[in-house]
């Protein structure tokens, strides 16, 4: 059942240390208790009054080692404000007692439809760096982030992720009238219109401009934008790319079916661009199990998320002053653009993976892309004197 939670248990699914006091220039009693949303334990202190007479410090340390122990024991957690009862179960128990009234619903097509997206939430879950475990820890910020990876990292259309949208409200409501959250995160993200698409391409101009920018303030992410431009590779994707992925001899990037969207194994080709930038970067210096974007988007043993990408690019977009509509995946439509206008359609598709061909290896190996790419410039140049 979605609501058991068995308090016995506690120890093995938070973890705690009993309050202890600690006597000096100021008493307080402490104690660490693991935090869901980070699996790190977390340090908690309570302070006693200095005014107090040393038998009633003694008094109220106890007092507050009791009642804290007591509450311990009992499941309760710090670092959870959600109700203790009900926002503490795990998140996919409840996604199974959802699926059980999804389940008795009388349209079989709305049936497949909500398991459906149910399986894709788990698929985004499963992508993220720390996915969520309990309920509380459905939020605004995690519904905002399987919404924006649905409309960028699936490629959907408005229509689509207004449709996700609309079905993860109600699946919220399931959880706020079983008490598993307070509120609906889902009121706040807007309704995107679906007459027009809302996301646009970039310039000659403004990829130049971009360019420039990041050469100067931000290389790190200047390669990331390199490789969205020109290896037309998902974010989602760019996520779990390692340095041994990257093949200088052949100048591709391999793409495993493990994290692709079609769940097919790609080899995509490489520009020269950014090989360059790559050498500048001294990135093959770092270990080849290194995923190529971590912490600041460096080489780390540590990958960084899909929705980091967007959040680099809000901070350029918004010092060249750049439209909304302009996001990090307009990079991907500029690039599939340039390309097709450059070395024509196929060429484009290919590089692109797009659904209507057979299989991406064997379409690089019959137009070979690797060596088309390979010198192709596009507009996302610079000006060699900026530094």
């Amino acid at each position: 059942m979605c609501a058991n939670f068995l308090s016995g248990n506690v120890s093995e699914l938070v973890g705690y240390t009993y309050p202890k006091l600690h006597k000096g220039k100021e008493w307080y009693v402490d104690f660490y208790a693991r935090d869901p949303a980070t699996n790190k334990m977390r340090r908690k202190k309570y302070w006693i009054g200095s005014e107090l007479r040393v038998s009633e410090r003694v008094r109220r340390a106890t007092e507050i080692i009791n009642v804290i122990s007591k509450q311990l024991m009992e499941g309760w957690n710090p670092w959870v404000t959600t109700d203790l009862s009900r926002g503490y179960v795990l998140f996919d128990n409840c996604l199974e007692r959802y699926l059980d009234y999804v389940d008795r619903m009388d349209r079989k097509k709305t049936r497949q439809s909500y398991r459906s997206r149910v399986n894709v939430l788990r698929e985004f879950i499963t992508s993220q760096v720390n996915p969520i475990k309990y309920a509380y820890q459905f939020d605004i910020g995690f519904c905002n982030d399987f919404i924006d990876w649905i409309y960028l990292d699936r490629e959907s259309s408005p229509r689509t992720r207004n449709n996700y949208r609309g079905w993860l409200y109600g699946l919220a409501e399931f959880l706020i009238a079983r008490k598993h959250i307070n509120a609906n995160p889902v009121e706040h993200i807007k309704v995107m219109p679906e007459h027009e698409k809302y996301r646009r391409d970039l310039t000659p101009e403004m990829l130049k401009q971009m360019s420039n920018y990041l050469r100067k303030n931000d290389k790190s992410f200047f390669l990331a934008c390199l490789m969205q431009y020109y290896t037309l590779i998902r974010p989602g994707e760019l996520s779990h790319l390692k340095i041994g992925d990257i093949s200088l001899k052949k100048q591709t990037v391999f793409v495993s079916h493990e994290f692709s969207k079609n769940h097919k194994d790609a080899e995509v080709g490489l520009n020269k661009i950014v090989i360059k930038l790559m050498l500048d970067l001294e990135v093959f210096k770092k270990p080849d199990n290194y995923y190529l974007f971590g912490s600041d988007f460096k080489p780390s043993a540590e990958r960084i998320g899909s929705d980091h990408f967007n959040k680099r690019w809000k901070v350029m977009r918004k010092a060249l002053n750049w439209n909304d509509c302009y996001q990090f995946y307009s990079l991907k439509d500029s690039g599939i653009r340039d390309l097709a206008n450059a070395q024509g359609v196929v060429v484009a598709r290919d590089q692109a993976r797009h659904s209507d061909i057979t299989t991406t290896n064997k379409y690089i190996q019959k137009h070979g892309v690797q060596q088309v790419t390979l010198g192709f410039e596009g507009n996302l140049t610079y000006d060699d004197e900026v530094e």
